[in-house]
């Protein structure tokens, strides 16, 4: 239970990875400003995040089942906290899905929408009338820097990560590696998997940021007076959103893009290691400040 003056933070998606550092993150805040709840859908896999919590679990940090996709968990959720009162809702749970379009059943498409966006909805659906009843809130959604069609509101907040290394991203990465592909033709199953996937691979090494990385970032959006709508946390990835805002007609990013795949091969792998280590990681750990 929060203690007078604590915000209660809840956040989707903590047994690894960015939920879980964040939970770890603000938990741990040395004023004690925040109260943690770090939900996850199955407790079973709670080792790693109370390992990483320490002597907070139980004081400033406790934990919650909850399954974003059943409408009766998340209710159940908020429910079982006090006054249902929660000051910021972070929406971080989420699944990845990689591959050639064709290949791609239905079903597994409808799994990603139904965490990854009616997920989110339940949610926000779910905390914004207490929060309007109360005139306060905060609701961050862990995105993408690749997402950059989502809808403004007063109370939300968007974390826009690039690569980010974590056992998500890792895992899906094998996962595609071994998959068929049934449906896609050889040159689409070539280029996917000998050209697009090792350049990914590259990018995520040389680019990519901790979950620590993204968790500081959230945290200074929550500290934030004012707090933007959109927070890049990459500085490396700027000129990616930049090229999509200078050409509303898509073309130059996907040129681009098409370009460094495509054209430029072992270049692109020469030029985005000799990145990697000339900056010794200084530019991926600086994230944008969000005032």
């Amino acid at each position: 239970m929060a203690s007078p003056g604590q915000k209660v933070v809840l956040i989707t998606g903590c047994s690894s990875g960015i939920g879980l550092r964040m939970a770890v993150m603000l938990a741990k805040d040395e004023q004690k400003r925040y109260h943690v709840i770090a939900t996850m859908r199955d407790l079973k896999r709670k080792d790693k995040l109370v390992e990483a919590a320490g002597d907070t679990y139980g004081k400033t940090l406790s934990l919650a089942v909850l399954d974003v996709c059943n409408d009766e968990s998340v209710k159940q959720c908020i429910d079982g906290i006090k006054d249902r009162h929660v000051d910021v809702l972070i929406n971080n749970a989420g699944i990845g899905l990689v591959g050639p379009v064709e290949s791609i059943p239905i079903e597994e498409m409808k799994k990603v929408f139904e965490t990854n966006f009616f997920g989110v909805i339940r949610m926000i659906k779910e905390v914004m009338p207490d929060m309007k009843k109360r005139r306060g809130g905060h609701i961050i959604v862990v995105s993408s820097v690749m997402g950059l069609n989502e809808k403004r509101s007063d109370v939300l907040s968007l974390i826009e990560p690039g690569p980010v290394h974590t056992e998500f991203e890792v895992k899906m990465i094998e996962e595609v590696k071994k998959r068929e592909c049934p449906g896609a033709d050889p040159d689409t199953v070539h280029y996917f998997k000998d050209v697009y996937l090792p350049s990914s691979l590259d990018i995520f090494e040389a680019l990519g940021q901790t979950p620590d990385d993204i968790a500081k970032c959230t945290k200074k959006v929550i500290e934030a007076s004012s707090p933007r709508f959109r927070n890049l946390t990459n500085p490396l990835y700027s000129p990616i959103v930049a090229m999509k805002y200078a050409d509303e007609t898509g073309s130059l990013s996907i040129h681009a893009f098409y370009h460094m795949l495509f054209n430029m091969g072992s270049l692109m792998h020469v030029s985005i290691t000799a990145m990697k280590y000339l900056t010794c990681g200084c530019l991926r750990s600086r994230t944008i400040s969000p005032n």
